[in-house]
Formats: C-alpha cells, sequence, structure tokens
C-alpha cells in the first residue's frame, strides 16, 4: 500500500502537514499505524445498513474533528483500541466478511484513509461485492470525495452543524458547515441517494448517501438551521436520519456544556419540523434513553444491545 499521503498528511480540513509515517501525531491524534477500536457485525445503525445480519463495522480510534460531546469520546479522543499492520486489517476485515454482514462500515474513516484503499481495493479482487460504507463526520476534504468514490458504495455523513459558532464551540472550526455542505454535495453528484430505500431493512441499502443528524441540548436553533440548509440545497427526497440519542459525556459536565439529554419540546419541535418540511425518506428517532447503542469500548463488545437482540440473549 502507498504511505505516501501520511508523510504530510492533509486527509482532513486541519491541513496539519505532519509527518505521521515518522511517528509524529496529526490533528486526528494518530500515527501512521493504523488503530482500530472494535470490528463486528453491529445492529446498532439504521435497518438499511443492518438489515437481518448486521453492519460490519470497523470503528478506528481517533479523529480529525474532535467533537467534545462525542459518544465515542473513549476511541476519538481517547485514543483506545490495538494497532493492526495493513494485512491485519485485511485479514480481520475479510474475516468479518464471512459473518455474512451486509456491509463493511467504515467508522470514522478518512484519517486511515491509505489504509481503508487498500483493503476495498483487494476485497474487490478476491471477488468481495457487499457495499462498503464510509461513515463520517462530515468534515470531510471535498477534493478527496472522488478519491473516497471510486471504492466507496454508501456514504453516511454527518451533517452536525449549521451554525459557525456551534461548530466552533463544539470542535473548534467554524468552517465546518462550508466544508460539509461541499463534501455532500460531492457524494450526492457520485452516488446518488440512498437505493434501495427500505426502512424496514428487509432490503439493505447497496449504494447511495444518507445523512445523520444529532439533536444537540440548548441548540434546537442549530438542528432547524440543519434542517432548512438540507432541504434547500438538495431537496425533500434526502434520505435523513434525524437523532435524538444524546447523553452527556464526562467533558459535558468537565466544561458544564451539553450536560443534560434533548427535552421533550426540543425533540418536538425538530419532529414538527420534519414533517413540515415534507422530507419524504426519514428515519426520526423517538426520545428514548435507553443506553443499548451507548458504547463502552473498554469492554469486547462495547454495544449492549448487540448481545441482547432475538436471537443473542
Amino acid at each position: 500500500m502507498n504511505f505516501d499521503l501520511y508523510r504530510e498528511c492533509r486527509l482532513c480540513p486541519r491541513n496539519c502537514g505532519v509527518n505521521r509515517v515518522e511517528g509524529k501525531l496529526g490533528c486526528c491524534r494518530e500515527s501512521a499505524t493504523c488503530r482500530i477500536s472494535s470490528i463486528g457485525p453491529h445492529f446498532g445503525e439504521e435497518p438499511s445498513f443492518t438489515g437481518t445480519r448486521g453492519s460490519g463495522t470497523i470503528f478506528f480510534s481517533g479523529c480529525s474533528s474532535g467533537c467534545f460531546f462525542c459518544q465515542n469520546y473513549q476511541i476519538s479522543i481517547e485514543h483506545l483500541g490495538r494497532l493492526l499492520s495493513p494485512e491485519e486489517l485485511l485479514g480481520e476485515a475479510r474475516a468479518l466478511v464471512r459473518q455474512g454482514v451486509h456491509n463493511l462500515n467504515f467508522v470514522t474513516p478518512d484519517h486511515f484513509w491509505p489504509h481503508i484503499l487498500h483493503v476495498c481495493r483487494e476485497l474487490r479482487r478476491e471477488g468481495i461485492a457487499i457495499p462498503f460504507l464510509f461513515n463520517s463526520s462530515g468534515y470531510q476534504r471535498p477534493d478527496l470525495v472522488d478519491s473516497y468514490a471510486e471504492v466507496i458504495d454508501i456514504f453516511m455523513p454527518d451533517f452536525k452543524f449549521a451554525l459557525p459558532e456551534v461548530a466552533k464551540q463544539c470542535m473548534g472550526d467554524p468552517r465546518y458547515p462550508e466544508i460539509a455542505v461541499s463534501a455532500l454535495r460531492k457524494m450526492v453528484e457520485l452516488k446518488g441517494f440512498l437505493d434501495p430505500w427500505d426502512p424496514m431493512g428487509q432490503e439493505p441499502a447497496r449504494r447511495g448517501v444518507l445523512v445523520r443528524h444529532l439533536i444537540l441540548p440548548g441548540h434546537a436553533d442549530n438542528s432547524v438551521a440543519v434542517l432548512k440548509l438540507l432541504r434547500h440545497e438538495f431537496g425533500k427526497l434526502l434520505p435523513l436520519s434525524v437523532m435524538s440519542q444524546f447523553h452527556p459525556t464526562p467533558a459535558c459536565y468537565e466544561r458544564g456544556e451539553l450536560a443534560r439529554p434533548i427535552t421533550p419540546d426540543e425533540h418536538r419541535q425538530i419532529h414538527d419540523l420534519v414533517l413540515e418540511l415534507d422530507f419524504r425518506h426519514v428515519y426520526l428517532q423517538t426520545l428514548a434513553h435507553d443506553i443499548d447503542f451507548l458504547p463502552d469500548f473498554q469492554k469486547k463488545e462495547p454495544f449492549s444491545g448487540n448481545i441482547r437482540r432475538p436471537g443473542n440473549a
């Protein structure tokens, strides 16, 4: 595989330019040695991806966004995980495919893109045809989306922030909205909307784009701006997943920011706006506070919901 992209790393919009091959850490706080925290069938994604046999998730450690409230903070900020060579990563991906998952789901992939490109190309050479899914923060360099799309079938980016001041507060870059919308335009141009759209998961998605948005407590105005921006840019057929699952992390309490779940009124306001804007293809999460898919990456299986699903209990 080609490590050149790690030598003066500009794999994300931070453009830090460090030589990760020499062991220096980029803004993602990772070197050029791949680190993953969890790999296996996962049933906490939308039914379009989990289907009946699960989404084959590979959770990468580190993150270029660095949102302080990230529910995956143990791996995105604290960097739990194990180091793998490119061939070890390929071997584990190959073994995951053999478990019968509907797709390979690369979670927070952009800062380890050379490794993922190697895995995808090799698996395709071996005749493995399941979809490859790029599950990301939305904070991607738009000019790299063409490279991703050479091997990626499905894009599932977040669209976290439409208000620059909220982006600056949460991840330190007020440019997030303009960067995210530019990257998303390119993803939609290259892959279209999610196909097929089967919210029951009987026919898992094979190609296209679905956008996720997490409602943040005290920032319904940001969610309103996100939904209106997406409706204006992409129309009512854009597939969406609007999530209400926010759980405060230790950093939220330490900072005294976002230190509560969202309220029923906040949820209702955003729910009503989704209907008012007439989005047709939407997963709209109910306001529930279960923690089946709130991860603990110190455990062998980070998600209790994967253990307790029917047939596994």
